[in-house]
């Protein structure tokens, strides 16, 4: 078999439907499989995917076992030669899989290959990146990104290079992503430590130690909408990415520099606390205020239970 395409998804069967039904033509003269892992939606996903989809493979979790975790289930029962990694809301264009596995095959080297990402109204959307340094973390999705030096987040976003240039470079977004099954078999499968952000950062870091390149390549095409999962929960979502950037920075560059980023962010959401609470004190929404007081106070909670006594590996960060 060609290739198995793995979609994880939790309560967003609206996105899921156009999502699948765009794979049966992406796949062009490919033979592949689809399976989902649903992690544990209650909106009535598994029953749907099996009346619409019966060609799919349903694989159903009695909790959220978080996006890696639920991928890596995927992979152990693909049965594919590489693996298509995609999110739920998504719509793949034309024949993208197809083309994605024959560049992969005309190029052995290389182990990752991601599409290049369109926004809903047809602008291309980020999705490559170099790896990013201490100072990248510090402004990348902070409140202070507005302020950051353009170098930095230019040389993180790969802006030196145009969008429709195929390049190798250093990582590609997790939304949709073909993987050589040799690869997963020889570096592992995705770091179940990251519940979701930054797992495909890690992963294709670890990829590229072990000598396979990474590519992005814009002939093929995937429309992402973005976020249909993570923002039903908006506290989980500022507290998994600050925890994911942290876990990253702990494996690849140490204790100090994940203490220090750590740290920094606690400082921040503390400031923006103080801020909204000073609007709701002076009558602006206050409501509003109320609300994301709470949640930045939960982040701040979880960050700060974050140890750095064991290792990245073993711990829950």
């Amino acid at each position: 078999m060609d290739v198995s395409v793995i979609v994880v998804s939790w309560n967003v069967w609206s996105w899921l439907a156009p999502c699948l039904r765009s794979i049966r033509q992406a796949l062009g003269r490919l033979e592949g499989e689809i399976i989902v892992v649903d992690n544990a939606s209650t909106d009535g996903t598994p029953e749907r995917v099996r009346e619409a989809f019966p060609e799919v493979r349903l694989l159903i979790n009695p909790a959220n076992r978080g996006f890696p975790a639920a991928n890596n289930q995927g992979m152990a029962v693909a049965r594919g030669r590489y693996f298509f990694l995609l999110n739920p809301d998504t719509v793949v264009l034309d024949q993208a899989i197809e083309e994605l596995v024959t560049f992969a095959d005309a190029h052995p080297d290389v182990g990752v290959v991601g599409p290049q990402l369109l926004n809903p109204d047809g602008s291309v959307q980020s999705s490559r990146r170099r790896f990013p340094t201490f100072w990248t973390a510090l402004f990348e999705s902070t409140w202070w990104q507005p302020w950051a030096p353009r170098s930095i987040l230019a040389h993180y976003y790969v802006l030196d290079r145009p969008d429709h240039e195929i390049q190798e470079v250093d990582w590609v977004t997790g939304a949709a992503m073909l993987v050589r099954r040799e690869v997963v078999e020889r570096v592992g499968p995705m770091d179940e430590g990251f519940f979701m952000y930054a797992e495909e950062l890690d992963w294709c870091r670890r990829i590229r130690q072990a000598g396979w390149r990474v590519f992005y390549y814009p002939p093929a095409k995937v429309i992402h909408y973005g976020g249909r999962s993570s923002d039903q929960v908006p506290a989980l979502q500022h507290l998994a990415f600050q925890r994911s950037k942290i876990r990253y920075f702990r494996k690849h560059h140490g204790t100090w520099a994940a203490a220090a980023l750590r740290a920094f962010l606690i400082a921040q959401y503390l400031w923006q606390i103080g801020v909204e609470g000073s609007k709701a004190l002076l009558g602006h929404k206050p409501a509003m205020r109320r609300e994301r007081m709470r949640i930045y106070m939960r982040v701040v909670q979880g960050l700060l239970s974050i140890p750095f006594i064991t290792q990245a590996r073993s711990d829950g960060i």
